[in-house]
């Protein structure tokens, strides 16, 4: 009897740990769907924002197609089961190394120039980052339920 209760109480925190693991991914798919779309539209915008960063310059034009293309590759992966954890890696890097910018934005560099969306951009740069922080935190989150969702498969001790 106690077997069975501890299985049901497994096979419960597997759901809940599945589930949010489907949220996050959802959240990022919209984040980067957004972000990616807001891009292409305002493509003119877009390669003249990463022309006048001073690091970005000469990558600019190259830059204004992979950036949204990644971000839709990655939205894309994150709902597909089989790309999942590969996904949520390359967001959580993709998250970082935006954060890092608005980092440097915010602390080293003297323009603060943003691409990202004019929803995002209305943020200002302190909530900017709080948000992108909190998109890097929910990336960790959903990287290790995966790999606790994994080892849980794994058969029960008998004691």
């Amino acid at each position: 009897m106690n077997m069975s209760f501890e299985r049901l109480k497994r096979l419960s925190k597997q759901g809940w740990c599945s589930a949010m693991v489907e949220a996050i991914c959802w959240l990022y798919f919209l984040l980067f769907a957004y972000a990616a779309f807001d891009k292409l539209m305002g493509y003119d915008k877009f390669v003249v924002t990463m022309g006048q960063s001073g690091m970005l310059t000469p990558y600019a034009s190259v830059l204004a197609w992979l950036v949204p293309l990644v971000e839709v590759v990655l939205a894309l992966m994150l709902v597909l089961n089989w790309f999942r954890l590969f996904g949520l890696y390359a967001a959580f890097g993709l998250m970082t190394m935006f954060t890092t910018y608005i980092f440097m934005v915010l602390y080293v560099m003297e323009k603060e120039l943003c691409g990202c969306g004019a929803a995002i951009e209305a943020l200002g740069w302190g909530w900017h980052m709080v948000l992108n922080a909190g998109f890097v935190v929910l990336g960790v989150i959903a990287i290790v339920l995966v790999y606790k969702g994994q080892n849980s498969h794994s058969p029960p001790r008998l004691e």
